[in-house]
């Protein structure tokens, strides 16, 4: 029979257990930015609309590599003249953000290096990451069940006694290793190359992904 409060029959401990993961990412996101300048608003529309198909083309041709690609936000702005009163218009600039992730890092290197040649055309990440129902974070918060178990073990060995039975366990929260935006690049070309590039050699950044849990257990009366 447990207790809800500690006596001096049903003596209680209350430990933390903590599991902690280094493991290789299985996604990797990247940002690419299409731009479009110049001094009549219909022709950087259609430069616009032409590049944006371009890149998605691009990332699309690499198939099953690609998990997601997305739209974001697009702009066409005016840019007022410098000089002279009035709402007078010297051009246009426009852009469209995209976004994509990959789960093949054979393929990332030479996609980011095809889409850095783009004419206008900006790329920055990549950013690495574990998919939401990644394994790894089951096993975190295993592990950190075991060293709750642990612990309160270990308490009541150095009492002299056992553990009788686990009153309450709580997650006191899981914490996956954010993408490192620190090691992301950023690549960007006015125009295309004569020769096309080598595709990078990019090495993945391992994630790290902790669990935290708070458990109470009751022990067996120690002899003091």
């Amino acid at each position: 029979m447990t207790h809800p409060h500690p006596t001096p029959e049903a003596p209680q401990v209350t430990v933390r257990g903590e599991g902690r993961l280094e493991v290789e990412p299985e996604l990797a996101r990247i940002g690419v930015s299409v731009r479009a300048r110049g001094t009549d608003r219909a022709s950087v529309l259609a430069a616009l609309t032409s590049r944006n198909a371009e890149a998605i083309a691009l990332v699309k041709s690499y198939g099953e590599a690609v998990a997601a690609l997305e739209t974001g936000a697009l702009s066409v702005t005016p840019e007022p003249a410098r000089h002279g009163r009035g709402e007078r218009v010297r051009g246009y600039q426009g852009w469209v953000h995209l976004s994509a992730e990959l789960t093949d890092f054979t393929a990332l290197g030479e996609l980011v290096t095809h889409l850095a040649d783009l004419e206008w055309t900006r790329v920055d990440g990549p950013w690495w990451s574990l998919r939401p129902d990644s394994p790894a974070h089951a096993e975190s918060r295993r592990q950190a069940v075991r060293d709750a178990v642990r612990r309160a073990r270990e308490y009541a060995e150095a009492l002299g006694t056992s553990l009788v039975a686990l009153l309450e366990l709580s997650d006191t929260g899981l914490a996956p290793g954010m993408p490192a935006q620190a090691g992301g690049m950023r690549m960007a070309f006015a125009a295309e190359s004569v020769e096309a590039p080598a595709p990078l050699d990019l090495e993945p950044q391992r994630q790290t992904v902790t669990s935290e849990v708070a458990a109470r257990f009751t022990m067996a009366p120690p002899a003091l």
